[in-house]
């Protein structure tokens, strides 16, 4: 028997004021809420319709886990992030989850789409890891296999830092003998003006 595809979608509650600071320095709070739930929608509506793996949505904070922000779906189960820094949150979650392979992702980057995603299930097929690398030094993705599983993945990492993916890839090393990788394409978030002025022409179309 197959084990069950378990796609992590890490976002925040679009409250005003509390996602997309950097870009809101430049197109005000309300611009810059409005573009965090475009990408949202374009992130979360298809991928979570696919049948090919259970996804979930993993809201911070807590309570607004089960708020609809027009993310609905029957296919789409919630889930609160929890106490702690992002790697407890992350570690948490993946600890947690009923076995089989397990990929993580946040709603910042809207050319995350099927077809990538069935690429990177596919990787863990024969990998014990994958990473969708990202040019600041962190990962726009990042999945495991879990079989075995590599506990404490996610501890003492630099986040948002050029040492993110060094150290999470320094941690599945200490815990894997000889742990197959897989690196994807570099994909780069949305997180301030020329960023989303650079999707504007290639991802988003405008």
């Amino acid at each position: 028997m197959s084990l069950t595809q378990h796609l992590v979608i890490f976002t925040k509650a679009p409250r005003l004021g509390t996602v997309k600071s950097r870009l809101a320095v430049d197109v005000g709070e309300v611009e810059a809420r409005r573009i965090y739930l475009q990408m949202a929608e374009q992130t979360i509506r298809p991928l979570s319709r696919d049948a090919r793996w259970q996804s979930y949505l993993a809201i911070t904070p807590d309570n607004d886990a089960l708020a609809g922000f027009g993310w609905s779906s029957p296919e789409l189960a919630r889930l609160p992030q929890g106490r702690g820094n992002l790697g407890e949150r992350l570690g948490r979650i993946h600890r947690d989850l009923a076995p089989g392979p397990v990929i993580f992702i946040g709603t910042d980057l809207p050319d995350i789409d099927t077809e990538r995603m069935g690429r990177a299930f596919k990787a863990l097929g024969d990998h014990d890891a994958v990473i969708g690398p990202a040019e600041d030094g962190g990962y726009w993705l990042i999945g495991f296999k879990r079989r075995p599983r590599i506990l404490d993945v996610f501890n003492n990492i630099r986040w948002s830092s050029e040492h993110t993916r060094s150290d999470t890839i320094r941690n599945i090393e200490a815990k894997v003998h000889h742990p197959r990788i897989k690196l994807l394409e570099q994909l780069d978030d949305i997180d301030d003006i020329a960023s989303y002025q650079k999707a504007q022409k290639i991802y988003l179309g405008n």
